[in-house]
């Protein structure tokens, strides 16, 4: 919308005796408002931004590089040497058959082939997720009763 035309709009509403018209388009907003005691005419024009939701960056601690990599680095070696066993599916991951059994296996527990080490729950259906290593349960990754990833770590199993 050019000067002219608001120009013209002014006018318009001046003499229909409107006190106030807002006008919204695509890309600008008019509002235009007339006084009756003292015959001014006043033009608000403002052009309407399209309002686009934010995302908030997650917010990270930052390290000096040094520092950072330093701790990284055996404990990267350290896990090397474990067996990772990962989730084969999405779901909710359970330590128990039902809530009055006990877990079926513990940090430190030697595992076999084939042991079964937890089920996961998908669409109300229970896996139960065996070994295919045996060896020491290192640690349990995996809160009980928490939502699990494809191929997200559970367990680290010591081979040896």
């Amino acid at each position: 919308m050019d000067i002219k035309e608001i120009q013209n709009l002014i006018k318009f509403v001046a003499k229909s005796g409107a006190s106030e018209v807002k006008l919204e388009m695509d890309d600008i907003k008019i509002t235009i408002k007339t006084g009756s005691e003292s015959e001014t005419t006043a033009v608000q024009y403002a052009p309407v931004a399209t309002h686009m939701p934010q995302m908030h960056a997650p917010v990270a601690e930052v390290k000096p590089v040094a520092e950072a990599a330093a701790p990284a680095a055996p404990a990267a070696a350290e896990n090397s040497k474990y067996i990772t066993i990962k989730s084969p599916i999405i779901g909710t991951f359970y330590r128990k058959p039902s809530p009055e059994k006990p877990l079926f296996v513990e940090v430190g527990q030697t595992i076999s082939e084939g042991d079964v080490l937890c089920v996961i729950e998908a669409m109300k259906l229970f896996n139960e997720i065996e070994s295919e290593v045996s060896g020491k349960i290192v640690k349990i990754l995996v809160d009980d009763s928490s939502p699990v990833e494809f191929d997200q770590p559970l367990f680290l199993v010591d081979p040896s």
